[in-house]
C-alpha cells in the first residue's frame, strides 16, 4: 500500500477497501499536503464511526434483551400549517452500518437524498405513512402522529418485535422506548427522520407546482413571514390546515 499514490489510497478509501485506521497508518510516513488531507479525512470517518457505535448502544441493549427487529419510528411536519405529517418505521441491518445518519434538520438536503437511499437499499425493511391535513384537522396532530406510526408498523414486511420512538409513546402491545431527542440518540429513529422528511419534502415540492403563491418548495409549509402573507393575500388552499391557519383566515 506505500506503494500506491494519493488519488489511488483515496479511491481505495472511498470504495471501503481501506480502512480509516489504515489509511492514517500509510499515511503518516507521508509529507504531501494531500496526505495531510486525506489523514484528516480519515479521522472524521473514525469519528462518524464511533458515532454510529454510541448511537447502537439503545437497540444494542435491546437485542441483549433477545429482541431481533427493533424499529425506529420517527415523524416530520408536525409544525407546518400546511401539508401532511409524515412518519417512517425503519429496521436497520446491523451488518450493513450506514455511517452518518442523524437528526434530519441538521443534514444538508443532497446528505439526506443520500442517505435515503442507502437506508431503503440496506434496511432489513421500511415504511413511510402520510396523514393528511383533512386527517390532522379531524384528529389532532398527536393523535394523527399516534396513528401513522401504528400504520407505519403495521405495514413492515419484517414485523419489528420492539419499538425506538422519538419522544412518544404508543398505544400498542409491542415493548418499546421512548426517547426525547431520539433522532440524535438512536440510528433507527434517526433513519426513520430521514426517510419521512426526504418523503415529505418531495410532496411539499409537487405541491408547489399547484400552489406556487405560497412557497411549499422552500418553506414545506411551516409559517414563514411570506407564507403569512401569501395566506392573507389568497387565504388557504387545498392542503392547509384549517385548525391551523384559521386565526389567518379571520384576519384576511
Amino acid at each position: 500500500m506505500n506503494a500506491l499514490s494519493l488519488k489511488e489510497i483515496d479511491q481505495a478509501m472511498k470504495d471501503g477497501l481501506l480502512t480509516p485506521e489504515d489509511a492514517i497508518a500509510i499515511l503518516s510516513v507521508r509529507k504531501e499536503a494531500g496526505a495531510i488531507r486525506l489523514i484528516k479525512r480519515a479521522q472524521r470517518e473514525l469519528g462518524i464511526r464511533a458515532e454510529y457505535i454510541e448511537k447502537s448502544m439503545f437497540s444494542g441493549q435491546a437485542r441483549a434483551e433477545g429482541y431481533r427487529y427493533i424499529a425506529g419510528l420517527d415523524e416530520v411536519g408536525r409544525g407546518p400549517l400546511a401539508g401532511p405529517v409524515t412518519v417512517a418505521c425503519v429496521i436497520l441491518d446491523e451488518d450493513k452500518p450506514i455511517y452518518g445518519l442523524r437528526d434530519s434538520k441538521r443534514l444538508s438536503e443532497k446528505r439526506r437524498e443520500e442517505l435515503a437511499l442507502a437506508i431503503e437499499e440496506k434496511a432489513i425493511a421500511f415504511s413511510v405513512v402520510s396523514f393528511t391535513e383533512r386527517q390532522i384537522d379531524e384528529l389532532n396532530i398527536l393523535e394523527a402522529t399516534r396513528q401513522a406510526m401504528l400504520v407505519a408498523v403495521e405495514l413492515m414486511e419484517t414485523a419489528p418485535d420492539y419499538l425506538l420512538v422519538d419522544a412518544m409513546d404508543l398505544k400498542t402491545d409491542l415493548p418499546q422506548r421512548s426517547l426525547i431527542g431520539g433522532d440524535d440518540k438512536s440510528n433507527e429513529i434517526a433513519a426513520a427522520s430521514i426517510l419521512a422528511k426526504v418523503t415529505r419534502d418531495r410532496y411539499m415540492r409537487s405541491m408547489h407546482e399547484r400552489y406556487p403563491e405560497y412557497g411549499f418548495d422552500t418553506n414545506k409549509g411551516y409559517g414563514t413571514a411570506a407564507h403569512l402573507q401569501a395566506l392573507r393575500d389568497y387565504g388557504p388552499s387545498p392542503i392547509h390546515r384549517r385548525t391551523f391557519v384559521s386565526r389567518f383566515i379571520q384576519e384576511r
